[in-house]
This record gives C-alpha cells, structure tokens and sequence, in this order.
C-alpha cells in the first residue's frame, strides 16, 4: 500500500501527551492514527 505524507494542526500540550503515551507502549503515531481512521470507517460502513 502506498504511503501518503499528511499535515495536522493539533493542540500542542495534546501532541506532547499522546506522543509520551505511544512512547512508553512502543507505538507509532501515524500508525495510531491511520487505525483510528479505518475504525471510524468501519463503523459508517457498518450503519
């Protein structure tokens, strides 16, 4: 699957604690993201 480079503009204080969470459990960000997208999907499909 092809990669595609995005820009967010997130709350900075928020960035700063979600990058430590995935940090300590070994996560990528990016990863966590793509995830939470092919659950929102998921769940329109599912309506």
């Amino acid at each position: 699957m092809e990669s595609k480079n995005i820009t967010l503009r997130v709350n900075s204080e928020l960035y700063d604690k979600y990058r430590n969470f995935c940090k300590k459990k070994g996560l990528l960000i990016s990863r966590q993201f793509e995830i939470m997208m092919e659950e929102q999907l998921k769940e329109e499909d599912e309506k």
